[in-house]
């Protein structure tokens, strides 16, 4: 499991590095023929981590109910995210990763409730959860480099 952290760790530090340098404007434009921005990327990646791993696991998500309402699969940007909250956000995104190979490594994820995911993936271990997260933010870092060059 060691790779697997490390890859999510290092994907999450290339995104930032992607994304480094783009004003709040940028970071909020959906262009046509998107349905989201990079912010909501940003936040929908800490949200979903959260969901596969904790959530399903039966544990407290670190995120609050109104960011995964506000982030979660199904949902569209809804407002304009304040630097402030992106800097919130972004502090999320590299301390998350860090905590879940903490608490993986406690042995706090005792079990996990079955879920199938958009892609047909069921999946049914944390093992599985992290690996497919993985999957899950390299699909996002694709979409990011298009939305880069459109904004």
């Amino acid at each position: 499991m060691k790779a697997a952290f490390d890859v999510l760790q290092k994907s999450r530090i290339l995104i930032l590095k992607v994304i480094n340098g783009l004003s709040m404007d940028q970071l909020n434009t959906t262009p046509k023929g998107f349905n989201n921005n990079i912010a909501w990327n940003i936040a929908h990646l800490v949200v979903t981590q959260q969901l596969l791993c904790y959530k399903l696991s039966g544990l407290e998500c670190a995120v609050s109910n109104e960011m995964i309402t506000n982030f979660q699969k199904g949902s569209l940007p809804n407002y304009v995210v304040s630097e402030e909250e992106f800097e919130k956000f972004k502090k999320l995104f590299i301390e998350l990763p860090v905590k879940l190979q903490e608490d993986y490594n406690k042995g706090i994820f005792k079990q996990y409730n079955e879920y199938t995911t958009s892609v047909n993936i069921t999946l049914t271990t944390i093992d599985e959860a992290i690996a497919f997260n993985n999957y899950h933010e390299g699909i996002h870092l694709g979409i990011l480099l298009q939305l880069k060059k459109l904004v």
